[in-house]
């Protein structure tokens, strides 16, 4: 829309339109953004901010460990995501085991002292989140112990979790009201239990072609929801993988590196799923991608033939759906929260630059502030953690970050 307006209330878009269709009341508050660009807010379906941590080397497969106890909400990674024009993230523990533990969807608001600041609730009060897994190298971690060591055992350890827990269910089941014939509380099982009824979406670190396909035959013979992230060999199995009508989130790495496994990585990732017919979003893996360059993903898989239009679309609605928060983020509709970002310029371009961030009617970021803009231009130590005692800003805290 050249002429297009934008009409925020409590947080909420009450109107899309233009000078011709949205009448606006004299006690309308107007920001002019004349030659600049709004879209939604950016959803990252795979990122480490907050530096949370999760399971531990006591075992390969923890469902039960919640990022939730380990998430920090004042984290200045967060503010990078931010600068970014990232709205709402899957923060998600890391990739060495099976079953790493649970993830949060959040929302990136500003000000928040506590995880709780940021969580993202369901109509019943839950806060929402999937759970990680993972297979291939990472989760391997050959050398012994309690790990698989190949990746036949990895699925082997896996499937044996999953029937545990649809016994775990079954005994529930039959317990009915009867408290004495309930099995006794197991956490582990609970979470996978809620993965089996549909519940809790499966977060699937895999990059070979032949792991994201033992990824697909897990999820056929278990049922559960899962969304497949990273997939570096997904044109070798796109028809696959649609055919499944499973998602994919890929990640597009601009600087050489790596693991042997994403040896045969593709930019085309993107243009290959899309011809297939499969969903696909995007994905940081924050630092892997630094979060200020998160649109920079779109430019680089339409470079490789994906279509503008499933590009942008892969930013924010495909994201929003794997979350399924769909009915709330994503897209510029009345209703939905308004979560959106003020660009310079053309989304795909590499001039453009992110001006403001916006979650819920509030600005959490502005490249026009001094601090703001030191977070999305500057290196390692304008994202740290660190206070010193002798910084660039005359503030209250005794010190900057």
């Amino acid at each position: 829309m050249e002429q297009g307006i934008l009409l925020v209330q409590n947080g909420k878009i009450t109107a899309v339109g233009d000078t011709r269709t949205v009448r606006l009341s004299s006690d309308v508050q107007i920001i002019d953004l004349q030659g600049k660009l709004i879209m939604p807010g950016l959803v990252d379906t795979h990122s480490h901010v907050g530096e949370g941590s999760g399971a531990d080397g006591s075992s390969p497969i923890q469902p039960d460990v919640r990022l939730l106890d380990s998430l920090n909400a004042r984290a200045a990674s967060l503010q990078r995501a931010q600068a970014g024009g990232i709205t709402t993230v899957n923060v998600m523990p890391g990739s060495g085991h099976l079953d790493s533990g649970q993830t949060l969807y959040l929302k990136l608001r500003d000000g928040a002292k506590t995880v709780d600041d940021l969580l993202i609730y369901d109509k019943s009060g839950k806060y929402l989140g999937g759970i990680k897994f993972a297979n291939g190298t990472n989760a391997i971690r050959s050398g012994g112990g309690n790990f698989p060591g190949t990746r036949a055992k990895s699925v082997a350890l896996v499937r044996e979790q999953f029937i545990k827990a649809q016994e775990y269910r079954e005994k529930i089941k039959k317990a009915g009201n009867d408290q004495s014939k309930l099995p006794a509380r197991d956490l582990a099982m609970e979470a996978l239990v809620e993965v089996i009824d549909g519940k809790r979406t499966v977060h699937f670190h895999t990059h070979r072609h032949d792991d994201i396909l033992t990824v697909l035959r897990l999820q056929k013979e278990f049922g559960f929801k899962v969304v497949l992230q990273h997939v570096s060999e997904a044109w070798k199995v796109a028809d696959e993988i649609a055919k499944a009508n499973v998602p994919a989130s890929i990640i597009l790495i601009d600087s050489p590196g790596g693991k042997l496994e994403s040896v045969d990585v593709s930019y085309t990732n993107g243009a290959a799923l899309e011809k297939a017919g499969a969903l696909v979003g995007f994905h940081t893996d924050d630092y892997i991608t630094d979060s200020r360059f998160f649109l920079r993903s779109a430019g680089l898989a339409v470079r490789a033939g994906m279509s503008r239009e499933k590009a942008l679309y892969g930013m924010t609605m495909a994201g929003a759906k794997m979350l399924e928060l769909d009915s709330r983020i994503g897209s510029l509709e009345i209703g939905k929260d308004a979560d959106f970002i003020v660009l310079s310029g053309d989304p795909l371009s590499v001039y453009t630059h992110v001006l403001q961030t916006w979650v819920e009617g509030k600005k959490v970021f502005d490249r026009t502030d001094a601090k703001d803009y030191l977070t999305a231009v500057g290196g390692y130590g304008a994202s740290s953690d660190r206070f010193v005692h002798i910084d660039c800003f005359d503030d209250d805290f005794g010190g900057g970050k």
